[in-house]
């Protein structure tokens, strides 16, 4: 990987999925098919990689488990196939995080580029009017936060190599599908083109919104720190991250928020 995230783990690609290291935890993968996603995608009968991604929810280490729990915090790692989803880049399907049970909250999503680069998209609402709407571009290393509430997506930015990413989650996760399923899909589709660039397609089924094309912010508000893992800073001070499963810590920094 081009990125330490601060613990031993390895995706591999035959078969798709991740290798854990000494003193670390991390469950047999989930992995998602074409088939599974296709009602999200702009051409359901297009072919593609399959699986398309796998999943690890709940990897750390070991010494941190009990810990973990306690927080409410779960750390999730996902890795993409290389390729194309006929003429869209490999992506996941757009959800809304459910609301929780411990802190009555969608609550929000750290997510940590390793390997790839990756766009994280993202928007405020699944309604007919989806509000702003930002394409966040994330490089290895990259951290990129989606508030609580927000449609999203995870994007490859590149069909010639696979993606793998990190994030922290509220231990209690689970995903809304409906208005975007409604809406067969996010507001913006991304489209491949010839030369590998991504251009972005106005899905008509939303009101008028504007797409905003950007580089992740710097998140000095939440006291994260660029050039560090995520998981590492966990480690240096285990409550930094305790606005995930209890977003209403820090609810004036959810207020006009510009990911």
């Amino acid at each position: 990987m081009n990125f330490n995230p601060g613990f031993d783990i390895r995706p591999t690609t035959q078969p798709m999925g991740f290798k854990y290291g000494d003193g670390v935890f991390g469950p047999t993968v989930e992995n998602r098919t074409l088939d599974s996603i296709r009602k999200s995608l702009r051409d359901p009968q297009c072919t593609g990689p399959d699986p398309v991604y796998s999943i690890a929810m709940d990897v750390g280490k070991k010494e941190h488990f009990h810990q973990l729990e306690k927080l409410h915090l779960l750390y999730g790692a996902v890795t993409y196939a290389a390729g194309r989803l006929g003429n869209e880049p490999v992506r996941s399907q757009g959800h809304i995080h459910k609301v929780s049970p411990l802190s009555g909250w969608s609550t929000p999503e750290v997510y940590e580029i390793w390997s790839g680069k990756a766009i994280i998209y993202m928007q405020e609402t699944a309604e007919d009017q989806p509000g702003r709407c930002f394409s966040v571009i994330g490089n290895p290393g990259d951290v990129i936060i989606v508030p609580p509430y927000w449609a999203h997506a995870t994007i490859s930015a590149d069909a010639e190599q696979p993606l793998t990413f990190g994030a922290w989650c509220d231990r209690e996760y689970g995903f809304e599908y409906d208005g975007v399923r409604i809406h067969k899909g996010l507001a913006w589709f991304p489209l491949l083109k010839e030369n590998g660039s991504i251009e972005w397609i106005k899905n008509e089924l939303y009101k008028e919104s504007n797409l905003v094309i950007k580089e992740p912010a710097i998140y000095s508000q939440l006291n994260i720190r660029s050039g560090k893992s995520i998981y590492a800073q966990f480690e240096e001070n285990p409550e930094k991250f305790l606005f995930v499963p209890h977003p209403a810590l820090v609810e004036k920094v959810w207020q006009g928020f510009i990911p």
